[in-house]
């Protein structure tokens, strides 16, 4: 055997040794938690797009995850769920997070699926023929998806904008799908605040006109004065301290369907998506996700500016919270979202 013949060898063994060593360290990056439980609170909305995205493309399942995302109605009933253990992780609002520090009981946000609300105010063509601006809503009924909620925080922010508070209204809470729909083609309601696809159905059907679009960012970010975050991932501090690689691996998926929703067209969506989802009208799904497309985080980073912007808004329906007794450096971490954007670059 002569000597190239023995360094070719010997190279070829250590090429092997470094391959095992890389292979038992990829081995042994595996999650803590493969089965995990999201709950959301109205999944088929495009507010939780990016959820199903990466339920439907397997983006969960390439990370070594096997996840099972329950449906509630709202919000409050998914973070219930999260709280009460029957799953693991919330897809919602990103103010719960601080809400919930508020109670004792810590949460963290560490991806993001939406940089805008995604709420639309709207005037009923039937009852408010006449309307010119902001300040004509006094005194009127405005449907909300829920007291308490996204909505009603939207809406007092863009009413201040004409001088009135939420005194100079009736807040109605009439849910976020064919109830609001209902409610405001009956004339039980004067104006709405709702998500899609609720708007985009009124809007083409002529029943209402839109005057303040928090699906635009450029307008959402001129109504709360900053960047106001929206859906995202968030979990018990405790767990994500406790499950870094599997809330890495969530970060990982949710990533991917942020970027493909960035370059997707309607027609791509379409073809993803639930039959379910389209509601027996393709044309006016695809006219929905146009309208939010812009709202929808490109890259899951949370802006840094975000989380007081949220608190600013939170108070407005929650006087009782005192920015003095809040850390908001703990309600968020852009650390997973960082790291997933080293695997999968944005384009």
């Amino acid at each position: 055997m002569n000597k190239f013949t023995r360094r070719t060898i010997i190279s070829a063994i250590v090429a092997t040794s470094t391959m095992m060593m890389a292979h038992t360290s990829f081995a042994t990056d595996k999650v803590e938690k493969t089965d995990i439980t999201i709950a959301v609170g109205g999944k088929s909305l495009y507010y939780y797009l990016p959820l199903s995205i990466a339920e439907r493309l397997d983006y969960f399942k390439d990370e070594g995850l096997n996840v099972k995302v329950v449906d509630f109605q709202g919000g409050s009933r998914s973070l219930q769920a999260v709280v009460g253990g029957s799953a693991d992780v919330v897809s919602g609002a990103f103010e719960h997070t601080i809400s919930m520090q508020a109670k004792k009981q810590p949460m963290v946000a560490f991806v993001l699926q939406g940089r805008a609300p995604q709420l639309a105010l709207a005037v009923s063509n039937k009852t408010m023929k006449d309307y010119k601006e902001l300040k004509d809503l006094k005194g009127k009924k405005i449907g909300v998806t829920a007291p308490g909620s996204s909505s009603q925080v939207v809406a007092n922010f863009i009413i201040a904008r004409g001088g009135l508070t939420a005194k100079d209204v009736a807040f109605i809470g009439v849910g976020s799908s064919s109830g609001a729909v209902a409610a405001m083609r009956s004339g039980q309601i004067d104006a709405l605040i709702n998500l899609d696809p609720v708007m985009t159905i009124l809007e083409l059907n002529g029943d209402v006109k839109v005057v303040a679009d928090t699906r635009k960012v450029k307008e959402a970010d001129e109504i709360f004065d900053g960047a106001l975050p929206a859906g995202c991932l968030y979990a018990p501090a405790a767990f994500v301290k406790n499950n870094p690689k599997t809330v890495q691996a969530l970060t990982n998926a949710m990533v991917r369907a942020n970027q493909w929703l960035t370059t997707a067209t309607a027609d791509d969506v379409v073809k993803v998506v639930p039959k379910a989802y389209l509601m027996n009208n393709e044309a006016v799904y695809k006219a929905g996700f146009e309208n939010n497309r812009d709202a929808l985080s490109k890259d899951g980073l949370i802006p840094e500016s975000g989380p007081q912007t949220s608190l600013r808004a939170l108070m407005t329906v929650n006087n009782k919270l005192d920015p003095q007794k809040l850390d908001l450096s703990k309600v968020w971490t852009n650390e997973f979202v960082e790291r997933a954007l080293q695997k999968y670059p944005t384009k």
